[in-house]
């Protein structure tokens, strides 16, 4: 039920973090994994780590501000294993400033990565996925698509976008057999969240008093979530937004 041999990935910024997290997940189950990707010396790594859970595994320089790009990345995953089953939206940033603080440009360049990108992403695979019987889009929100975030206003704005974007291609994309859901990670250790315990160590603290498991996630947490949503134990599960944080969200 959870096997995902023969099956083939693309997992946006897959090299690092929580990206890679469900890559390396992806690949025991048994699927190809093409990680798209700006940093390609990270990549490179990656892929070579993918392999040795006996996956194949290629990177592809990707820029998901770039629609030719997104393109060219499907087609060249396309071109070298077949088909595409499954989509993870992982690739974002976030810039963190009070709103009144915010730029024009900041927020704009927030909403283009993780909402923009994230839909042309969608929409370029949709074809093929809808040829081939079916598909797995996995995209990645974030707490701050339940709550407002006042020192990180466009990424909030963005990862509540992609909570109702998810569901309005599950519903869109129900006759093609395509399951569209999100993962909403919690307060995770990786790369972007690195800065909050040493700069702003008061909310640091706050949010792992709040978290009732007692520890910050790991992107080794997102393996099993990742797939169960691209196997077919959940076929008939789409358009949802499922918290993966300790119980932070319900505590």
């Amino acid at each position: 039920m959870f096997d995902l041999t023969n099956k083939t990935a693309v997992v946006t910024g897959g090299n690092g973090g929580i990206g890679l997290g469900i890559a390396r997940g992806l690949a025991q189950a048994g699927a190809n994994i093409v990680l798209a990707a700006r940093n390609a010396d990270k990549t490179v790594s990656a892929v070579r780590e993918l392999e040795t859970f006996g996956a194949k595994a290629v990177g592809v320089t990707t820029d998901v501000t770039d629609v030719e790009s997104i393109r060219s990345t499907i087609s060249q995953s396309i071109d070298l294993f077949g088909g595409l089953d499954i989509l993870v939206n992982n690739a974002g940033i976030n810039i963190r400033q009070r709103p009144e603080e915010y730029s024009t440009e900041d927020f704009q360049s927030v909403q283009d990565i993780n909402l923009k990108g994230l839909f042309v992403f969608c929409r370029e695979v949709h074809q093929n996925m809808a040829t081939r019987g079916g598909g797995k889009i996995i995209n990645i929100g974030s707490m701050a698509s339940i709550f407002g975030l006042d020192w990180a206003v466009s990424y909030a704005a963005s990862k509540g976008g992609v909570v109702q974007l998810t569901k309005s291609l599950a519903v869109a994309w129900a006759a093609d057999n395509i399951q569209v859901n999100a993962i909403l990670p919690g307060w995770i250790r990786t790369d972007l969240t690195a800065p909050i315990e040493t700069k702003f160590p008061e909310r640091f603290k706050q949010v792992s008093e709040r978290i009732p498991q007692q520890r910050w996630g790991e992107p080794a947490d997102f393996s099993g979530i990742a797939v169960f949503l691209a196997s077919g134990a959940s076929d008939y599960v789409t358009g949802t937004a499922i918290p993966i944080d300790g119980g932070y969200s319900v505590f």
